[in-house]
């Protein structure tokens, strides 16, 4: 079991450059299936899930050469038509592959994602919505297996946002007779960034950023070429992590326009900010005040920075409210910052956080990756060394951190 060690109480410095977003590359990968020509994807990270992926493509017969960032997927040979549960039970965003299985060839069988530490992400909208576009369903032994000659349009409401759920029918619907309208669908960075990968392989798709999404079903797809966007939650982490410490960082390769809520709140906190093209520059020069902040879906604040703000939160000036709405199982950090000395109370879905002049290194646990990552922010500002266990969760969604923040002048290594 590999595990970090980070001595606390360097400001961050430097340059960093992020990476394309997990949460766009995971589903935009699956689109691969809806063709038999090949589809180039650029800006690929370099993680643990998209390695899942990447290996659950490759088992149905998805060709992929991957060169460093550039990914070419290439489904003429799709044979199998089923997504095992050691696949799935390791990475939710599995469960991408039924929509697209069943619009292009029929029928998917798709292992249920079982337990997930941060609470209940049901499927049953997917399925739902899959049978309002008239695929017969059934639940054997674990499976999701769906059947349909040729799925048709339809009109589903989704009673909660999903994202994955918006993602799995959007695919499916490309190739159905008729026209979808998804209602209260997701309006995430990442559901535009895969319907724009969609049209480009001729896919017919409006609205994609708002809660209602179109889509006219065509015949077939074809190729494409798409660069994945940059990913939100890495910028996120980063400058949260320059702020907490008091430091000062470029990020390059990012996008503000998709961070508006974040870095509200770091302005919140005292940050400078200074935003360009392609571009965001913070720097901090005081110990940051406290923010209260409430999760929600997009274009709210998002539930993924949650942990890294109560972090900062845990050495701010001040006290602050934090109110999860997205997870019923999203504190679980909670007991490990409070190792580090954070004065944290937490009654239902609600965190009060007193800010600390100052926290203290320890061992800590991850329990999942966000999770992980305010630990890593936590770490960086305590005195002396901290030591996170079962660091695989932060290898999920952050490529290469440890890299990056030693070059950001952090004191981290890897110890396997």
């Amino acid at each position: 079991m590999q595990k970090l060690a980070i001595q606390g109480g360097t400001p961050l410095h430097g340059e960093v450059f992020i990476s394309g977003a997990k949460n766009a590359a995971l589903p935009i990968m699956c689109a691969s299936l809806l063709s038999a020509e090949p589809l180039q994807l650029n800006n690929i990270p370099d993680l643990h899930d998209v390695s899942t992926m990447r290996k659950l493509l490759q088992q149905m017969g998805v060709a992929i050469d991957l060169q460093g960032e550039l990914m070419t997927l290439h489904g003429a040979g799709v044979n199998k038509l089923e997504a095992p549960y050691d696949m799935v039970k390791t990475m939710r965003a599995s469960v991408l592959v039924l929509g697209p299985l069943v619009a292009r060839f029929g029928e998917a069988r798709v292992s249920l994602p079982g337990g997930c530490a941060i609470g209940s992400r049901p499927v049953d909208l997917h399925i739902k919505g899959l049978q309002a576009m008239g695929a017969q369903i059934s639940i054997e032994h674990g499976y999701i297996h769906a059947q349909a000659k040729r799925l048709k349009g339809a009109r589903i409401f989704f009673d909660i946002v999903s994202v994955t759920g918006t993602e799995n029918l959007m695919m499916a619907a490309t190739l159905a007779e008729g026209v979808t309208v998804l209602e209260n669908a997701a309006r995430e960075p990442e559901v535009v960034d895969l319907a724009n990968c969609l049209i480009s392989m001729g896919a017919n798709i409006s609205g994609a950023g708002t809660d209602m999404i179109s889509i006219t079903g065509v015949e077939k797809l074809h190729g494409a070429e798409h660069r994945i966007l940059p990913d939100r939650i890495e910028s996120g982490t980063f400058l949260v992590a320059a702020a907490a410490t008091g430091g000062s960082i470029t990020l390059r390769n990012t996008s503000a326009d998709i961070l508006d809520t974040v870095i509200e709140k770091l302005g919140e906190a005292g940050a400078k900010l200074r935003v360009e093209a392609d571009t965001i520059h913070l720097e901090m020069h005081k110990r940051p005040q406290a923010v209260n902040l409430r999760t929600a879906p997009y274009p709210a604040f998002p539930t993924d920075m949650q942990a890294q703000f109560m972090a900062l939160n845990a050495i701010a000036e001040g006290s602050a409210m934090m109110v999860e709405t997205i997870f019923e199982n999203r504190f679980m950090h909670v007991q490990e910052l409070r190792r580090l000395g954070a004065q944290i109370d937490v009654e239902g879905n609600t965190a009060v956080v007193r800010g600390m002049p100052r926290l203290e290194g320890a061992a800590v646990m991850a329990t999942d990756l966000r999770a992980s990552a305010s630990l890593v922010i936590a770490g960086l500002v305590a005195q002396g060394e901290t030591v996170i266990d079962r660091i695989y969760h932060l290898d999920r969604g952050y490529a290469h951190i440890e890299a990056k923040l030693s070059q950001l002048g952090a004191s981290i290594r890897r110890l396997k």
